[in-house]
């Protein structure tokens, strides 16, 4: 599957990039440098002493803060870059329909043209409601669908989730 760059990134992604560089370095910052500092109070003085390897209240924050920055906004990019492939597939697909549908039985063309326009995934048992076909014909249709690689069916509880391949 060829996947295709946009050359325009949105200033959304660009925010979430942004913030996910900042939270990069401010925590491999604070992991490898924590603040050594202990603070002594005597009867008439205050000792500060440097005691290594050990995170003052605010590092931790500061860890953990930059920790949820650094999840979110990677979890961002993984959800989007799998949004926009998905959406490269259906797109794919709805432009080489001519030629698909050229090797595709009435049955096979129903289903495949049903599964486009629910924007590439569709449960089996929706599949059978949209197209009042049985069961059988849906799953043998699928059958040969799935055997010249255009749909994939993927267990989901007690049904099957059908996606564009």
């Amino acid at each position: 599957m060829k996947i295709t760059r946009d050359k325009k990134i949105g200033r959304k992604d660009l925010f979430v990039g942004i913030l996910f560089v900042s939270a990069v370095f401010v925590l491999g910052m604070k992991l490898l440098n924590p603040t050594p500092v202990q603070i002594i109070v005597g009867e008439n003085e205050a000792v500060v002493a440097q005691i290594p390897g050990f995170f003052t209240y605010s590092d931790v924050v500061i860890i953990l803060v930059s920790s949820l920055v650094l999840g979110f906004s990677g979890a961002y990019f993984m959800l989007s870059v799998e949004r926009k492939v998905g959406e490269q597939v259906l797109e794919r697909r709805k432009k080489e329909w001519e030629q698909i549908a050229g090797m595709l039985r009435d049955d096979e063309q129903w289903i495949y043209q049903t599964i486009v326009e629910s924007g590439g995934v569709i449960s089996q048992s929706e599949l059978v409601e949209k197209t009042g076909m049985s069961k059988a014909g849906v799953s043998r249709a699928l059958d040969l669908l799935e055997s010249k690689g255009l749909v994939e069916r993927r267990r989901r509880g007690m049904g099957n989730i059908v996606l564009l391949k």
